[in-house]
């Protein structure tokens, strides 16, 4: 697949690679794993001297030896001597920079934890010892989102403070994921769209492996997600086993309540049978995983939470792959299938709201954005787009039919929230599939 989009990254990290013409850059680009992080900054550097850096689980001695065949291979440095420790190749690393610009990536960054943790009170002498004299444009990359967190942003860790520039990379965009998906396959439907939208959430990588396949419908998506050895069925797993470390069971169980509708967090633990509120907190501070929700205009106290996953992969993967996990091992792929055909039309509707949410958002158009419903449940609206400056409000009804809505009811059901949106121009609006 091509690349696509990125513009405003592109332009930050070119920015940021002029600067380190004058002055040393750390620049810690997080997101999550195969959100295109590697990609993107291959793309920034190219036609510039760049070491790529992966730190691979393997001894201290073996990762400085791959290090080394790198820093010859792009900036023809002779290396005199066994060098076997990170602290000795990146100190030579920075006295070269006094010479010469260049690029270093530090791919998976957080993994020196699990090698030499000394490494980063190295790097935080080495750094404060030469960055004035050196023009090296460093980049540190990771995907463990906690320990990316930890590593920069606690106080008592050697490299807080020290990076000059921090990237987060978000999903594609809806308009993006649009893009993409009339590019290659011009006569898509809604139904596509949602699908596209629903099971890739805008991360490269699943998109990538939509786009490579050609299987940009719903029915071939679905299909290449279930087939025999799809990367799709262990990738909750993969990505999330290493997060969660040994009580990667109960995380899962607690996500796997949330993505089947079970968003209180009484709600879970009467279905679970124990309390939780620990775990919500790590899966929303730690891991940023869910999100904590309340209605838009309840007050800071309010306890009418719910909670959301905040990744639309792992929501179906949650949802579909983990909870049926036994036909996947009892090799009954095309049992799995069917349960997804069958309940898919509920679960994307939920996707739909997400969807146009990220679209009014992307806007830039509201300075407040949410939902609300009551304590009941009975009043319960799935949009509400607000524009305080110039005062005008969108109240909105989101369902795959449009047909199904009724603009009468929506006006009842926001006559909770008219003294919040009292001198406000209200517009009541139906969005459907058809609006996309």
């Amino acid at each position: 697949m091509k690349f696509y989009n990125r513009e405003k990254e592109l332009k930050q990290l070119k920015e940021i690679g002029e600067m380190s013409l004058h002055n040393a850059q750390m620049t810690v680009l997080m997101g999550r794993r195969r959100i295109g992080k590697t990609k993107l900054l291959f793309k920034a550097t190219e036609g510039i001297p760049t070491l790529y850096f992966f730190v691979a689980r393997k001894s201290e001695p073996m990762l400085c030896q791959d290090f080394i065949e790198e820093i010859n291979s792009v900036l023809k440095l002779p290396v005199y001597g066994q060098i076997t420790d990170f602290r000795t190749l990146f100190k030579m690393l920075m006295e070269h920079s006094k010479q010469q610009t260049f690029n270093v990536v530090i791919d998976e960054f957080q993994e020196f934890y699990n090698i030499n943790p000394s490494v980063y009170s190295d790097m935080q002498h080495l750094w404060d010892r030469y960055k004035d004299e050196s023009l090296i444009n460093l980049f540190l990359c990771g995907s463990i989102y906690s320990l990316m967190h930890k590593i920069f942003e606690s106080r008592h860790e050697p490299l807080f403070g020290r990076a000059t520039n921090t990237l987060l990379l978000k999903p594609f965009t809806t308009s993006t994921l649009k893009d993409i998906l009339k590019e290659n396959n011009p006569n898509f439907t809604a139904e596509d769209l949602l699908a596209f939208y629903t099971f890739t959430g805008g991360v490269a990588k699943y998109v990538e492996i939509f786009v490579d396949n050609k299987a940009l419908t719903f029915p071939k998506m679905l299909k290449l997600i279930v087939k025999e050895n799809s990367p799709f069925l262990s990738e909750g797993k993969s990505l999330l086993i290493e997060e969660f470390g040994k009580e990667y069971t109960t995380y899962f169980s607690i996500l796997s309540c949330i993505a089947s509708g079970f968003t209180a967090r009484t709600a879970i633990e009467s279905y679970l049978q124990r309390e939780i509120g620990g775990y919500l907190t790590r899966l929303e501070k730690d891991f940023g995983l869910i999100k904590k929700q309340t209605p838009l205009f309840s007050k800071s106290e309010t306890k009418n939470i719910i909670y959301t996953i905040d990744d639309n992969f792992l929501r179906f993967w949650f949802r579909f792959i983990y909870k049926y996990i036994r036909y996947i091992e009892a090799g009954a792929l095309d049992r799995l299938y069917d349960v997804i055909l069958r309940d898919y039309p509920t679960f994307s509707g939920y996707a739909l709201e997400n969807y146009f949410r990220a679209q009014y958002r992307e806007s830039g158009l509201y300075t407040n954005l949410g939902g609300y419903w009551d304590r009941k449940g009975e009043n319960e609206i799935d949009l509400i787009a607000l524009d305080d400056f110039d005062k005008k409000a969108i109240v909105a009804e989101i369902k795959r039919n449009k047909e199904n809505i009724k603009l009468d009811k929506l006006v009842q059901k926001a006559t909770s929230i008219q003294k919040e949106l009292r001198g406000y121009d209200i517009e009541y609006r139906a969005l459907s599939m058809e609006d996309m």
